[in-house]
């Protein structure tokens, strides 16, 4: 199918606009026709398919059933719920503030805010389709690691200390809410719902789409891959915390950045200093800071940034030492 996609650009540029093949303009082009079909096609698909699956999901039940488990079982739980969220790093927020006024430890509630803006299904769609099972594997691994680790770390600081706790129950929803959950869903509720959250995500991801392609497009086209090779491509010690520190302030989510990671790995950029940069894109960004001020204090606030930088920055170079760009 992807070759019918490939063929199917070429003509557009070649035949249809009649650029000539070999420019840079063609080129990057060809990619951005090439890449957004792929990206759109895959993602319609998988989000009516995961959202149809998710549409009783209520999430009032998933907070008391955090409420009441094991401390590292509630990790792992809040992780893993926080993977299949489709939220960015503040639209996330909402819930977290649920949980945090349920009096949820905040070990838990941060494992779910780390991991919810690193993995939804657009993104684990997305990067199967271009960068390879095996980055898509390795990602989720440590998106889901990082939000472990993360409830872990602010568990044993204590971070509660941290919280001002001025916040009213929030009634945040996602999937089918309370009245989706008290009953039986039939086939036609299940399809009404998974349209509904197609729509809905496609309206908050198509502008990222398009951007991160087309930056994508770009460097493909027009940034010859000896500048990133001389420059990045040597997998320099100092090039992950850089990736890193320029990434956290950065507002993308996963959709938006994905292309131009891929981009970045076919012309050099080292595998480990490409996804450590994409981590810190998509799991914070200073609108999220912003809002979370509302429930933080500032140390806590200098805590989240210190472990993300520790943790993303080792994730950078631990792939560069044992991972090639040929893995995809």
């Amino acid at each position: 199918m992807f070759d019918i996609l490939k063929q199917f650009a070429g003509m557009v540029v070649n035949s249809i606009l009649r650029l000539p093949s070999g420019c840079n303009c063609s080129g990057g082009l060809q990619f951005f026709i090439e890449e957004t079909v792929k990206i759109f096609l895959l993602l319609a698909i998988m989000i009516y398919i995961i959202s149809w699956l998710r549409a009783s999901l209520n999430v009032e039940k998933v907070r008391d059933y955090l409420q009441g488990k094991n401390r590292f079982f509630g990790y792992v739980a809040a992780s893993g719920f926080g993977a299949i969220t489709p939220f960015c790093s503040c639209s996330g927020i909402p819930l977290f503030l649920g949980f945090t006024s349920a009096r949820i430890p905040v070990g838990i509630s941060m494992a779910f805010l780390i991991t919810s803006p690193m993995i939804n299904e657009a993104a684990v769609v997305m990067l199967g389709g271009l960068l390879g099972l095996r980055l898509t594997l390795i990602y989720v691994t440590f998106g889901m690691l990082a939000g472990i680790l993360g409830g872990i770390f602010f568990d044993m600081i204590r971070a509660e200390r941290f919280l001002t706790f001025k916040v009213e129950p929030v009634q945040a929803a996602a999937g089918g809410g309370t009245d989706a959950a008290s009953r039986k869903l039939s086939l036609r509720d299940h399809h009404r719902f998974a349209v509904n959250e197609l729509k809905d995500i496609m309206k908050r991801v198509w502008l990222w789409i398009l951007t991160g392609v087309g930056i994508g497009a770009f460097i493909h086209g027009f940034v010859p891959q000896a500048y990133i090779t001389e420059h990045l491509g040597g997998g320099q010690w100092w090039s992950v915390p850089a990736a890193v520190c320029l990434g956290i302030p950065l507002y993308s989510n996963a959709t938006g950045m994905i292309p131009v990671i891929d981009v970045l790995i076919r012309k050099g950029l080292p595998v480990g200093t490409a996804l450590a940069f994409m981590m810190s894109t998509v799991a914070v960004s200073i609108p999220e800071f912003v809002m979370l001020k509302q429930v933080m204090k500032t140390r806590m606030l200098i805590y989240f940034f210190i472990y993300l930088l520790i943790f993303f920055t080792l994730c950078g170079w631990i792939l560069n030492l044992t991972c090639s760009n040929n893995l995809y």
